[in-house]
């Protein structure tokens, strides 16, 4: 029987859970991931060194690690140090990674180094092998350059209209072949524009996905985000995400769950609330429970942020085997 290749799109903790979904059923595991991340360890390590960022391409690292077999190779790639002159605040695996592009000149080449180095099962691929900036427009004709502007505090929230990458760039052609030649194509969850949108505002994208055998699916976010997607409904993501690749996505995978009423209440605290299911009865539109009942609390020396509620990769994994199998 042929094993299923799957491309995960996007980065970040969304991108953790569906890859540790893909490893439950033994797929052919690619990583599209983002590569404009501006803020935190990451952003501190691209400003000092030039290159292009790596927390989200660590994180995708992390999830291909064997839990089981080699549970320290993901502690080492996700360890942040708590204290250290210059070290306070930084991700271990953001330094590996650093350090193999400098030996190497290269993301990408460090990436299939650092597969190596942690005998990891999968791929992951920067959406482009270029330095970009995400340059945000927003709805009353102000313009921002840099993903971290979307974690700065804002006490009314500005509908975002686009995001591009800057200057102009082009997809890895590794990405590209890995695109055509899955048989599934996941996209989120994870930050709408910072993370997802990211990875698809690219100018091959509508050509790539015109030809794409496989079935292409997006797993809708759990909640709103204030400095992205405040106000909007599933329907407003789907169609935006639709427009990014210029045609219909095969699946929309809709959480059906009660959100806790705890993480309910830590999110309304933050003008953060659940994504209001408007998408009606088509039948692209699958809504099964998605919620993984352990709320991830923020580490003290994280900057950057972090969802609190995540998807559960086990809920995850029986979706997709079953769309892959339709």
């Amino acid at each position: 029987m042929k094993i299923p290749k799957a491309v995960v799109m996007g980065g970040g903790t969304g991108t953790f859970a569906v890859v540790s979904a893909l490893k439950k059923l033994n797929w052919d595991i690619s990583t599209v991931i983002a590569v404009s991340d501006s803020g935190g360890s990451t952003g501190r390590i691209r400003d000092e060194f030039g290159f292009q960022p790596v927390g989200d391409l660590r994180q995708s690292l992390a999830a291909l690690a064997d839990v089981q077999g080699q549970p320290w190779i993901q502690k080492i790639l996700l360890y942040r140090f708590a204290k250290g002159n210059g070290l306070k605040g930084h991700n271990l695996g953001n330094l590996i990674l650093t350090a193999l592009q400098d030996m190497t000149g290269s993301t990408t080449e460090s990436l299939e180094i650092a597969e190596k180095i942690f005998n990891l099962s999968g791929t992951v691929i920067p959406v482009t092998e270029q330095f970009v900036d995400l340059e945000i427009s927003y709805s009353d004709g102000t313009t921002v350059i840099g993903e971290h502007t979307l974690d700065e505090d804002v006490e009314q929230p500005i509908t975002i209209d686009q995001v591009k990458l800057i200057p102009e760039c082009h997809i890895n052609p590794k990405a590209k072949i890995a695109l055509e030649e899955a048989d599934i194509i996941i996209i989120g969850p994870g930050d709408f524009y910072a993370s997802l949108m990211a990875t698809l505002v690219l100018p091959e994208t509508k050509s790539i996905f015109a030809t794409l055998s496989g079935k292409v699916v997006y797993v809708m976010n759990l909640m709103t985000r204030l400095t992205q997607t405040h106000g909007m409904t599933a329907q407003n993501h789907v169609t935006k995400i639709e427009g990014a690749l210029g045609r219909e996505v095969s699946a929309v995978i809709v959480n059906s769950e009660t959100i806790p009423t705890e993480a309910e209440k830590l999110y309304a605290s933050v003008q953060e609330f659940p994504v209001v299911d408007d998408l009606g009865s088509e039948n692209k539109v699958i809504r099964t429970p998605l919620i993984n009942d352990a709320l991830e609390y923020k580490k003290k020396y994280d900057t950057s942020y972090r969802s609190l509620l995540r998807h559960d990769h086990e809920k995850l994994a029986r979706i997709l085997e079953k769309i892959v199998a339709s």
